[in-house]
């Protein structure tokens, strides 16, 4: 079970942090006596979540190696230090059939889903991590474990992050640990057309009758954070309200 203070003296790092899960996290953190630096693409929403968190925010894409770079150097700055990591910022698109995506929107799902981890994770442990030790948790999702219509593109980044994940995992063991969080459906903004049009129906087809919300998936990941899992690293921790097991639920 984690503490009430099992973060206390840390510092985090939480991408896509100005809602939805990525807000949730932070807020997790900080209940846990984290100092947090946030970041996302929109200003306001940004450093309107900094200051609620009381921490500091970046605004900008992490898809802009000199944004990782610049995010970086804000924490050290800020508060002299990294321990955790959280990369949740993520893009779907592009949306649809493999055979209609452009090249181009392709690249970018990896540059945010896959390259932008890696390179922020290279970052903090240069910084900080490779030094002190510290908790690295990506956020993929349960989907990447199956193929689905029009996610082709998100699906195999994600699948990709996992198993960067584990890679990194292995290379940055004792001091650092590497693992995910992969949810299943949430409530966030970014799956909205898949719950809004038929979230009851949804929720009564999964064994835990609901769909995910982000604090869900916050609670995750602090555990992950913290010394509470100081033995657990290169894992991937599903938390999916049973989507994968629905087939032998009755209802």
């Amino acid at each position: 079970m984690t503490s009430p203070h099992a973060l206390e003296g840390r510092v985090a790092i939480v991408t896509g942090a100005s809602r939805g899960i990525g807000l949730a996290v932070a807020e997790g953190l900080v209940a846990a006596g984290a100092r947090v630096c946030v970041t996302g693409r929109d200003a306001d929403p940004v450093h309107g979540a900094a200051a609620r968190l009381g921490g500091v925010g970046l605004a900008g894409t992490v898809a802009d190696p000199a944004h990782l770079r610049e995010l970086t150097a804000l924490a050290m700055d800020e508060y002299g230090r990294i321990d955790v990591l959280v990369n949740n910022a993520a893009t779907n698109q592009p949306l649809g059939p493999l055979m209609d995506a452009d090249p181009d929107g392709w690249g970018t799902a990896f540059a945010v889903n896959v390259e932008a981890p890696l390179r922020l994770v290279q970052h903090a442990w240069r910084a900080w991590m490779g030094e002190h030790g510290g908790s690295v948790v990506n956020i993929c999702t349960e989907g990447a474990a199956h193929v689905g219509p029009n996610v082709g593109a998100y699906g195999t980044s994600k699948a990709a992050l996992l198993h960067l994940t584990q890679q990194l995992a292995g290379e940055l063991a004792p001091g650092v640990r590497v693992n995910s969080v992969s949810p299943g459906l949430v409530r966030t903004e970014m799956a909205r057309f898949v719950w809004e049009p038929a979230e009851d129906e949804i929720a009564a087809g999964l064994p835990m009758g609901r769909i995910g919300e982000p604090a869900d998936i916050a609670r995750a990941v602090v555990w992950l954070a913290s010394d509470a899992a100081e033995w657990v690293t290169g894992t991937d921790l599903l938390v999916d309200g049973g989507t994968r097991v629905r087939a032998a639920h009755t209802p």
